[in-house]
């Protein structure tokens, strides 16, 4: 487990009781992978005619078909509206047969059979078949629809339908993390998806979760209903939800106060204290990053010591202190210490400031001057000056450019960028090691237009890790992400400064069932509102 949290209570019964509650659920988290975590949660008596009302931090864009969305607010979405064959918890990241009748059985290295859930229907009250499976890989693997997500399951060969309620899923060579990846692919409806259009479906979806959408309105609210025929293992515990759409924290924070809310993501730091005198607070130490990027095509940052120097020169604890207020630990490997499958890299990029000055002088890059792009998060400006700080102590004359995301990585596209500061959370669609490194390591945008790193040996050191290690299992293939998290470390071409605590509120005498995921987003999945 990678769960550690900081939990404030003001309520002691309250406190006990909700404490019961996440250590069970933790322990269930862990074991059998067909059982979703909250199968163990409190059973205080809830009102099924309620409506959950929710504070979510970032606006609504793209399209929530689950081919292509990627938003921090679709992405949570589809969480209560599709379901993979095997998903997720989002709290626990443990798999659990979601849309299949039980977890895959594998019949020999490379063939799996999957035995659809009995009666399963879509919310257009349309039964889900073997068909809609195989539609639903086929056009996420089918690189002319521009997903963003075939790279993690490229594993797959081929799937078929054997009969209505089974498929077989065959994979190109033997691949241990197929449980973990086969929720990557959501379930939709063949034919409404071909006689809508994905436009007009990413629109309106339908699938086959416990709520549906009922309208979404940008800057306002998505609102969600349960859908009655669902028959799955996480059924609504409500009757609906409101996700209120709150951009601004001093909303999202008065909203919570006042009881408008009953849960709202994305604490800033310094309310959570304050926040805590009327509402369960906890901060999940999350895989969520920030990053430093170069652009290795551009002297003197082609030279690896000048990447390192740039680590070493950072005092982490003063901007971990003063920057975020505590809520991160410093990087000492890709993943976070207590993460699953965390290694300490064999470079840890402690504060010495001496260091940096001699790797910079062994490089020739004294006196040096570079624009320092970041995005105007709210967090990361809040460090940018500080990561400035440490940068010009050594001898490094720093500009900060601080824009929006957007136009901010236009740049990077560009070329017009030496190195660059930001946020990143890949762990919306999974937390296996491969996947994570994948994101930012793999045959696309970053490697190969951002950091260039796709053009140096090491990258093809990487591949080879990576396309040895999936195919292993246990010590062997920790061993292999092992020397990956080393070649990371050592190379420093996009490589994490820290891993940031997200700090979730909500209401623990109104919300049974409620946990803060280690991601961003909120899940409401078994979560009901109590009984009055």
């Amino acid at each position: 487990m990678f769960r550690n949290p900081l939990r404030r209570r003001t309520r002691r019964a309250t406190a006990l009781l909700a404490g019961a509650v996440v250590a069970s659920v933790a322990l269930a988290g862990c074991g059998a992978g067909g059982t979703p975590a909250a199968d163990t949660a409190t059973d205080a008596p809830i009102d099924p005619n309620a409506t959950i009302e929710a504070g979510i931090s970032y606006s609504l864009n793209g399209s929530f078909d689950p081919m292509v969305a990627s938003g921090a607010v679709t992405v949570a979405a589809n969480w209560h509206i599709f379901e993979g064959l095997v998903d997720l918890d989002p709290v626990t990241k443990q798999p659990y047969a979601a849309l299949a009748a039980d977890l895959p059985v594998q019949k020999d290295d490379t063939t799996y059979d999957i035995d659809l859930r009995e009666g399963a229907t879509f919310q257009n009250g349309e039964p889900v078949t073997a068909d809609d499976v195989v539609f639903s890989y086929q056009r996420v693997l089918d690189p002319a629809n521009g997903s963003l997500f075939t790279s993690y399951v490229d594993f797959i060969h081929s799937v078929t339908a054997v009969d209505a309620d089974t498929v077989e899923i065959t994979t190109k060579y033997p691949f241990s993390l197929l449980n973990e990846r086969l929720g990557i692919v959501k379930i939709v409806p063949k034919a409404l998806v071909e006689s809508e259009g994905a436009e007009a479906f990413g629109k309106t979806p339908v699938g086959s979760g416990p709520y549906s959408l009922v309208s979404a309105v940008p800057e306002d609210k998505i609102v969600f209903a349960k859908y009655d025929g669902y028959n799955g293992p996480r059924p609504a515990k409500a009757a609906g939800m409101n996700w209120n759409l709150l951009s601004d924290s001093a909303a999202r924070v008065t909203a919570m106060s006042s009881g408008t809310i009953q849960a709202m993501e994305d604490v800033p730091y310094i309310d959570a204290d304050g926040l805590a005198s009327t509402a369960d607070v906890e901060s999940v130490q999350s895989f969520g990053l920030l990053f430093m990027m170069f652009n290795t095509q551009a002297a003197p940052f082609d030279d690896v010591r000048v990447r390192q120097a740039f680590h070493y020169a950072l005092d982490m604890d003063k901007i971990i202190s003063t920057g975020m207020l505590g809520n991160a630990t410093a990087a000492t490997s890709f993943l976070p210490e207590g993460y699953a499958n965390y290694h300490e890299a064999s470079t840890v990029y402690s504060y010495d400031p001496d260091k940096a000055k001699e790797l910079l002088a062994e490089a020739g890059a004294q006196n040096l001057s570079i624009t320092l792009l970041s995005t105007d998060t709210g967090w990361v400006k809040e460090v940018a000056p500080l990561i400035k700080e440490s940068l010009d102590a050594v001898g490094v004359n720093v500009t900060l450019d601080i824009g929006q995301s957007s136009a901010q990585y236009a740049k990077v596209d560009a070329g017009e960028y030496t190195a660059m500061i930001a946020p990143g959370d890949p762990s919306v669609f999974g937390n296996d090691p491969d996947l994570l490194m994948n994101w930012w390591y793999g045959a696309n945008v970053w490697t190969q237009k951002r950091t260039h790193f796709a053009d140096q040996p090491e990258y093809a050191e990487l591949q080879g890790l990576l396309d040895q290690a999936v195919q292993q299992t246990g010590d062997e293939q920790q061993q292999t992400w092992n020397k990956a998290f080393d070649l990371l470390a050592d190379q420093a071409v996009l490589y994490p400064l820290l891993h940031r605590k997200l700090p979730t509120a909500w209401n623990g005498q109104q919300l049974v069932g409620f946990q803060p995921v280690p991601t961003t987003g909120l899940s409401f999945l078994d979560v009901g509102v109590a009984a009055q």
